[in-house]
């Protein structure tokens, strides 16, 4: 089986596509962290805005959503599902999620807010600790960065 990688602003995406990112993203986020906070906060369809995700047969294994800010490129919203975990799918996807704000705005940094957990892993990809530890939803969370690429 084939895992492929998509990208797309909401406003371009099928439908049926964009409700399996949003039901993968309820179901790590509300019920797997029990964080139930308005996921759906506006910035999904903001200029610019673009969710990546891959999939595997039709079934969306992990997501991000690639925002630009004011002065730096944001990545958020990084679900993976359970049953894809340990298989590299996140990985590359992160990867991918990285390329695209360094290929949009080389000039900027990019940030992200980790869970506390995850530091490490995010680290993998270049980001190091940029802020102070902070709680979303009861989740202890730190604000990432990674260097501008120019």
């Amino acid at each position: 089986m084939s895992i492929t990688q998509h990208r797309s602003t909401v406003q371009e995406m099928d439908p049926v596509v964009l409700y399996r990112v949003l039901e993968l993203r309820v179901a790590v986020f509300v019920v797997e962290q029990h964080a139930a906070y308005p996921d759906l906060d506006g910035r999904d369809i903001e200029p610019g805005a673009e969710l990546l995700w891959a999939e595997e047969e039709g079934t969306v294994l992990s997501t991000a959503r690639v925002l630009r800010d004011a002065d730096a490129m944001r990545i958020g919203r990084v679900a993976t599902a359970d049953g894809a975990r340990s298989r590299g799918v996140a990985s590359a996807l992160m990867r991918a999620a990285v390329e695209r704000c360094t290929e949009t705005a080389p000039e900027l940094p990019v940030v992200l807010d980790a869970q506390e957990h995850l530091t490490d892993w995010y680290g993998r990809f270049g980001f190091r600790p940029g802020g102070e530890r902070f709680f979303e939803d009861g989740i202890p969370h730190v604000r990432m960065v990674r260097p501008a690429a120019s």
